[in-house]
């Protein structure tokens, strides 16, 4: 019985070791206490080290996600003059709201948003790199889930992103109170063993045709500064195939009739920009780096400004870089610039951007006087000597030389300049399209009122009472103008004015006002060559 039950005890534990052995479940690794480090630079450039907790479920690195932890957000930036969102995807920047201006005149009217034009799933402002597997799909980590600027202050908003390719990127936005232009550093920090070598490549998206028809979008383009000159690009010019910009370029980005959005260079940080139209129809401008070699445990540093705002010529001058530049007023920017400023100049005097219209047109007026006032009394001698002119072609109609021998001759004995009447208007034509260019492109007249009706001195006369007075006004002035020409020729003439009426009808009221004083000014300057003069 004792002989049975050890050889049962003992095959017993014997199955039970086999059974142990065969059937056991695996046995887990050790849990890793240590952390791992991470190479950064500290502030004197020299490497240092901080402790990141270990990453869970790393994914491939050309899927360029963070841990399935990090999920996409978006992050709101409030300042005195705009509220931003950014989305951490990319660490991009998805629209910003200007506070100052509205689409509509009308205070109820929504406020004018740049970026909202592109689709959701286009960025309108992002990063990529070459070299680098760094997309605008990356999940970046932002340090705050939002910013509040106060009105002295300036405050950093930082994005991190760790790759699975032994590569960090920060990209840190600095915002200041009372101005439109945030500062951009986007560092690259090398926690591999090998060298990194690419580029950082910075993107702004537009969209082809905008959401809404709006006439500001009239000029609406690709602008950059290179080569110390401007260049302007349609989607159209750049359809079939992309253009690249490799000179000096200063600055590269998107402008509409009054607002910009830009990438301005900070020490020479953009190498090239090429512009072209991306899979999904968007215009892009991408702004490329030189490009970098960063050795294992160093980084590198790429500084930019992105503008995002409008086109005022002094908060563009102040942002320095050529920005001003991206106010194009035409072949007669050099004067178009400088009555802007005067413009302004009296709006800060008198509160009314119309009264400083008048008083600039005022100005313009008594400084071609001498000129206008030497047109007209030329003028008004030819008138005088025209019958004895159409004597003298009666009398040599089959002698051509003799005939021109005997006008000229009656032109020095009457003192009359045949190309007086024509020359002094001809020097006054750049300053009418310089003028037609700065009250046609200033946001300073957008929503500007002048008095009673008037309430939009960028927007057409909601009761076309200032164009038609300004057509009579011209009906009148050219009654009193004196003529060379043949009964024909007048009444001809006489039907400018109605085609300046119509065409007068949807221009600027600005325009319109500056038109219409000009004319009464003409006026009364005629009024006074044609008195009567006391012998």
């Amino acid at each position: 019985m004792d002989k049975r039950a050890f050889i049962a005890v003992g095959l017993s534990i014997a199955v039970f070791y086999i059974f142990s052995m065969i059937f056991a479940p695996e046995k887990k690794p050790l849990e890793q206490t240590g952390k791992p480090v991470l190479a950064s630079i500290s502030g004197n450039g020299n490497v240092a080290t901080q402790q990141t907790p270990p990453m869970q479920n790393q994914k491939p690195a050309n899927e360029q996600t963070l841990p399935t932890t990090v999920s996409q957000k978006d992050i709101k930036v409030e300042t005195d003059l705009y509220s931003a969102v950014f989305s951490s995807k990319g660490a991009s920047l998805k629209s910003l709201t200007l506070k100052k201006y509205r689409e509509e005149k009308s205070p109820s009217a929504k406020n004018v948003i740049l970026g909202s034009d592109a689709d959701p799933n286009v960025l309108t402002f992002s990063t990529r790199a070459s070299g680098i597997a760094l997309n605008e799909g990356a999940v970046f980590v932002p340090d705050a889930e939002s910013l509040n600027v106060n009105d002295k202050g300036s405050k950093e908003l930082t994005f991190s992103y760790v790759s699975g390719q032994g590569f960090t990127v920060k990209k840190t936005y600095t915002f200041t109170a009372g101005s439109y232009g945030i500062n951009l550093s986007t560092q690259v920090i090398n926690n591999s063993a090998a060298p990194i070598t690419g580029s950082i490549q910075q993107v702004l998206t537009y969209p082809a045709e905008p959401k809404e028809k709006n006439n500001r979008y009239d000029t609406a383009g690709a602008y950059l500064f290179s080569d110390n000159s401007i260049h302007s690009n349609k989607i159209k010019d750049v359809a079939a195939s992309s253009k690249r910009y490799e000179k000096d370029v200063m600055w590269s980005g998107f402008a509409d009739k009054y607002f910009l959005r830009a990438i301005i260079a900070e020490n020479n940080s953009i190498a090239s920009v090429e512009l072209k139209k991306n899979a999904s129809g968007y215009f892009e401008s991408i702004a490329s780096s030189p490009q970098f070699i960063v050795n294992p445990g160093l980084s590198t540093t790429v500084k930019d400004t992105l503008f995002v705002g409008p086109k005022d010529i002094d908060i563009l001058k102040a942002q320095g870089h050529s920005l001003v530049q991206s106010l194009d007023l035409g072949w007669f920017t050099v004067i178009a610039k400088p009555l802007l400023y005067s413009i302004k100049f009296f709006y800060s005097y008198v509160g009314n951007y119309g009264v400083a219209i008048i008083i600039i047109t005022v100005i313009l007026k008594a400084l071609f006087f001498p000129l206008t006032n030497k047109s007209y009394k030329s003028m008004k001698g030819m008138q005088k000597i025209q019958p004895e002119m159409a004597k003298l072609r009666e009398k040599y109609k089959d002698d051509r030389d003799t005939m021109n021998k005997e006008v000229m001759a009656l032109y020095r004995d009457h003192k009359v300049n045949p190309m007086g009447g024509c020359l002094p208007m001809v020097v006054q034509i750049p300053v009418f399209f310089a003028l037609y260019k700065s009250l046609m492109f200033s946001i300073e007249l957008r929503h500007a009122p002048f008095f009673l009706w008037v309430t939009d001195l960028a927007d057409k006369d909601p009761y076309y009472v200032t164009p038609v007075i300004m057509g009579i006004t011209m009906f009148i002035q050219q009654k009193m103008t004196p003529s060379q020409m043949d009964p024909m020729q007048q009444k001809m003439m006489l039907a400018l004015p109605v085609v300046f009426t119509f065409m007068f009808l949807s221009f600027p009221s600005g325009l319109v006002l500056y038109w219409l004083v000009n004319n009464v000014l003409t006026i009364a300057q005629q009024m006074y060559i044609n008195r009567p003069v006391e012998e």
